[in-house]
Order: C-alpha cells, then structure tokens, then sequence
C-alpha cells in the first residue's frame, strides 16, 4: 500500500512540474531573446497563428539588401526580422515597436521611461539625436545592460528642440532629459554582431 501511495505522489509531482512548464512555457513564447536561435521553419511551427510576411527589402541605410519576414503584420505583436541569408536559416535581427506581447528578459519593454532604464543599467545612458535612421539609439556606457544584445530606441514624447536632432550623442541637462520625458520606443536584437 505503502509503494502504491509513493507511486501516486511521484506522478502528481511529476504533471504538476508538466503544467507548470506549459504555463511558463506559453509566457516565454513572446520573450524576443528565444527567437535567436530559430530559422523560418520553426518560426512558422512555433507561431503558426502569426500571418508571417516575408519580402526582401534595403537595409543598414540602404546600403545592404536582406530577406525580412514579419510577425503579425498589422497588429500590436508585430515583429519585424531579417535575416543573414536568403535561406532565412539564420537571423540578422529582430525589432518591434509596440506595445503587445513581446517582451525582453531584461525587463525592458516599449513604453520603459528614460529613468527606468538608468536604473536597469546601473550607469547612466547616453542617446543619440532624433530625426534619422537611428533616432534616438542607447548607449549603455559600459552599464549592466551593456551586454545585453539589446538595441533600445528612445522617442520623446513632447516636441524636441532643435539641437536634440542629428546623428550625435545629446548633451542635455536633468531638466531637459525630464522636459522630453523620453520613453522607449523600439527594441532590436542584432545577432550578426
């Protein structure tokens, strides 16, 4: 009697340790650092729900032509991804711009205020001006996130002046950081690095 109640308690460990992995599993499912190792293939068998798009197109300031393909085209889980080759075996980058289920491990997500992301680095972070191909790009100055693959994207959410656009890192006070009141905007993952 004694083996059979050992039995039983072993199975019930082990489904409940089996659902707790689906659950966690459906939440890591969106978390962008997991697509990094997938090709096209898997894409379409992991997410057979996301009316994947897929074209070539110019990229790196029209300078390099890449296979792309898009996530839920049209909706707040769209994703854009291009790829290192034609074959789409292996992936370039990632980006999205929403705010729907993708997320990133580090906490970082679109909408995450310039503060915040002080905070998450540990260091404070310089950014570059608006109004060209890489609009308010990060630096991590070296920080926690430094090494984190990410490439986040601020936007300002009140009218920048003049001397807050161009490709150069901004020099700004506290008071005019606050003013802009900059939040993250888009966040990629380049693997080709």
């Amino acid at each position: 009697m004694r083996k059979i109640l050992v039995i039983v308690v072993v199975v019930l460990l082990a489904a409940c340790n089996s659902a707790k992995k689906g659950i966690s599993g459906s939440t890591s499912k969106y978390m962008v650092e997991n697509l990094g190792k997938m090709d096209a293939e898997e894409l379409s068998r992991n997410y057979p729900d996301a009316n994947i798009q897929e074209g070539t197109d110019m990229f790196e300031e029209g300078t390099d032509e890449r296979a792309y393909s898009i996530l839920y085209p049209g909706t707040p889980d769209e994703l854009h991804i291009t790829w290192q080759d034609k074959s789409r075996t292996e992936i370039h980058d990632l980006r999205f711009s929403n705010n729907g289920k993708w997320q990133s491990e580090t906490g970082i997500n679109v909408g995450t205020t310039y503060a915040e992301l002080n905070a998450m680095n540990g260091k404070k972070i310089s950014f570059y001006g608006f109004g060209w191909d890489y609009s308010g790009a990060v630096d991590w100055n070296g920080g926690k996130l430094e090494k984190s693959g990410l490439r986040v994207f601020l936007n300002p959410e009140n009218k920048p002046a003049n001397k807050f656009y161009g490709d150069k890192v901004i020099q700004a006070t506290p008071e005019e950081i606050e003013d802009l009141d900059l939040k993250v905007a888009s966040i990629m993952i380049n693997y080709a690095i």
